[in-house]
């Protein structure tokens, strides 16, 4: 049995056949379970997804039937007791006994580890294959068609957060092949997305210059110093700024700014032309 979390959730049998999810709350607590694989979840850690801080005085008794009902969605034989089920009860909670390898977002945070160390390592063809493969992951926003919580909710944002990471990193990685400009038009719809993260922009920018279309990397430029400014009252970073300069001087096609530890933007190959 595999499980998606990312996108629309879904249960997927041995048999290829998609098995439904149960109601709005019984799908909530299978994806609390999933989100903290063969880890113990108390019930608590149902409460406050369920009912934040206003739960029932049958919340307790409510949080067993669910789990119950979720019990019987994965058991393939719906006569077989809690003993042959994925989903144990412990002292203390309940249990999901799942590998690694049949959830997607478990799957997804694997593949984007593997890539950090490929990239480390300088192997920058696997590490863009490996962020590239985790990215395909991606069926849309996570558990969307499933109400969340607190619990689920802190889930959600640690699990977008790496997916930018993992944009970042694969456009890193695709820069140091050369390749930047075969991105272009992912750039494009990820500036679209993302219109405040300045990164995208100057990446962009960049790879525009160097395929030669000055025109086009001046009217990113405008865009994102309009964006910035209509929405934050600021003006572009002095490297999105040292970008302009860059594509308004013909002698100048600047490599794509880089990422360093602290996810600040350096342009480390252009300093000798800034300098002299």
């Amino acid at each position: 049995m595999r499980f998606n979390l990312i996108g629309p959730f879904q249960i997927i049998a041995d048999n290829g056949e998609i098995r439904p999810v149960g109601t709005p709350k019984v799908s909530q607590v299978l994806a609390v379970l999933l989100t903290h694989a063969n880890d113990l979840v108390t019930p608590d850690t149902f409460i406050q997804e369920l009912w934040q801080h206003s739960p029932p005085r049958s919340a307790l008794n409510t949080v067993q039937t669910y789990v119950h009902h979720a019990r019987r969605l994965l058991t393939e034989d719906a006569r077989a007791d809690a003993e042959h089920s994925s989903l144990t009860t412990r002292f203390g909670g309940y249990t999901m006994q799942v590998d690694d390898s049949a959830i997607d977002i478990r799957v997804f945070e694997r593949l984007v580890g593997r890539g950090k160390d490929e990239l480390r390592a300088g192997r920058y063809e696997d590490a863009a294959d490996a962020f590239g493969m985790s990215l395909d992951l991606w069926r849309g926003p996570v558990l969307s068609n499933v109400p969340t919580g607190d619990v689920l909710a802190g889930r959600i944002v640690h699990l977008e957060e790496l997916r930018i990471r993992a944009l970042e990193l694969r456009i890193e990685a695709m820069q140091m092949l050369g390749r930047l400009r075969e991105l272009v038009p992912e750039l494009r719809t990820l500036v679209h997305n993302y219109p405040l993260n300045e990164w995208f922009h100057g990446q962009l920018i960049a790879a525009l210059h160097q395929a030669g279309r000055r025109a086009e990397a001046l009217d990113a430029y405008r865009k994102v110093r309009h964006i910035l400014r209509e929405e934050l009252g600021l003006e572009p970073s002095p490297d999105i700024q040292w970008l302009h300069e860059s594509v308004l001087s013909p002698a100048r096609v600047p490599a794509a700014p880089a990422l360093v530890p602290g996810g600040r933007v350096v342009v480390p190959l252009w300093e000798s032309a800034r300098t002299g």
